[in-house]
């Protein structure tokens, strides 16, 4: 379903918003859709117990104008690595982090940055599923301490007064579910 929210989502950012700022303060749209790429390749070599390598984020949208397409092609790859048997059991990664954990990581990064790129470029972004929310919430409790100190997640906002379950979730990871871009207000 994340995957069915992004693909829209990266595939309608035009040209001209990749200067954008977005909900990201260090990142504008251009890094953010970098960032995304390389969380989303990386990710699969996690699903396949495989060595991953976050350091350096390469700049697939600057190697062809068909970076849309080629972001589609390795969300249905990350798709199939963490469906494929055996993905989410054991541990993975540098960290030795349990495997299902890792997975939840892709899928929160999957759903929350598509969101702050559809908020930077004026697009809309439903609500995400009340189960995905309900998963992301555990994930977001469990990783909430070490993700500030690591400058992951910014410190909680305080969410509206009967916001949603997504909103909240937002909230928790230091984005402001009210955010509007200059592309979203104008």
């Amino acid at each position: 379903m994340a995957r069915a929210r992004a693909v829209p989502v990266v595939g309608g950012i035009p040209d001209a918003a990749l200067a954008a700022p977005t909900p990201c303060a260090e990142y504008d749209v251009k890094a953010l859709v970098n960032h995304l790429f390389q969380v989303i390749v990386q990710f699969q070599r996690l699903a396949a117990k495989e060595t991953s390598d976050f350091g350096e984020t390469p700049d697939r949208v600057g190697a062809g104008a068909d970076w849309r397409e080629r972001f589609a092609g390795e969300a249905d790859r990350l798709v199939a690595a963490w469906s494929a048997p055996g993905a989410e059991e054991g541990t993975t990664g540098a960290m030795d982090m349990p495997a299902r954990l890792v997975g939840s990581m892709a899928l929160l990064d999957l759903t929350v940055h598509v969101w702050d790129l559809a908020r930077a470029t004026g697009q809309e972004y439903p609500d995400a599923d009340d189960a995905i929310v309900a998963q992301l919430a555990e994930t977001v409790a469990e990783l909430a301490p070490t993700a500030k100190k690591m400058g992951v997640f910014g410190e909680p906002v305080r969410a509206a007064e009967g916001a949603s379950a997504f909103e909240r979730l937002l909230a928790e990871t230091g984005r402001d579910p009210g955010w509007e871009g200059s592309l979203a207000a104008g």
